[in-house]
């Protein structure tokens, strides 16, 4: 046999093993091939089992955000029941500060709500560090000029307390008020924050970097992905 011949075999032979080589790697290996998010906050090792290929591994507890009673720029009540299911993508505002930090954060947002604006399991949340002055009217007409559609993106206010207690130690990000030259200034941890539907935290991205906003959107669809396949296997 002619070396052209074996040569013309070798490559048909090769164009047709590698569909189903490919198809191998999907149906024995797809079922962890992308990275799972990781956990963030205290988290405990339970005292109940779940199985892995046979295995038995111990569940672990993860930290879940505190339920919360806070309205909207409609001066609706919301609470964690409104985001039954949900993917939650959330940050801090106040509508007085006007800052960079404070639009680069809400073009972001904005251009994720037109993103996954068909997505029924994607929500946003804007939480208003300044609730004194953030009433539901100031967010109404906020959020009129934001584009911000209540129940898809929701900007939100409440008495003081349950705002700064929601914020440093349901979500571990810092935010307080300080004096600066004589002068009341919001300090505050300009970040985006990833919530599963079961109320866990699973990413900080800093919101005035290009690179974790790629992150994060890379990130939402992994956890799409995850909340699909927990839904098919029934957990």
């Amino acid at each position: 046999m002619k070396s052209s011949q074996i040569k013309k075999i070798l490559i048909l032979v090769t164009i047709l093993a590698v569909p189903g080589f490919l198809y191998y790697l999907l149906q024995d290996k797809g079922k962890n091939r992308y990275k799972p998010l990781p956990f963030f906050g205290p988290k405990e090792v339970a005292k109940t089992f779940h199985s892995v290929r046979g295995k038995q591994i111990p569940d672990t507890i993860y930290h879940l955000v505190p339920d919360f009673k806070l309205v909207n720029q409609q001066a609706d009540t919301v609470n964690w029941k409104s985001y039954e299911g949900k993917i939650l993508i959330l940050n801090l505002f106040y509508t007085t500060g006007n800052t960079y930090s404070v639009n680069f954060a809400n073009k972001a947002m904005k251009a994720f709500e037109a993103t996954y604006a068909n997505n029924k399991t994607v929500n946003f949340v804007g939480l208003s560090i300044d609730p004194s002055r953030d009433t539901p009217k100031v967010l109404s007409d906020y959020a009129a000029g934001l584009g911000a559609k209540p129940g898809k993106w929701d900007l939100l206010t409440g008495d003081s307390a349950s705002v700064y207690n929601l914020i440093n130690k349901g979500l571990f990000i810092d935010a307080h008020r300080e004096l600066q030259n004589g002068e009341q200034k919001f300090v505050y941890s300009n970040m985006f924050v990833l919530l599963d539907p079961q109320r866990r935290i699973r990413g900080y991205y800093e919101a005035t970097s290009q690179e974790a906003l790629s992150k994060l959107d890379d990130e939402i669809k992994v956890l799409i992905t995850e909340e699909l396949r927990n839904n098919k296997d029934g957990r």
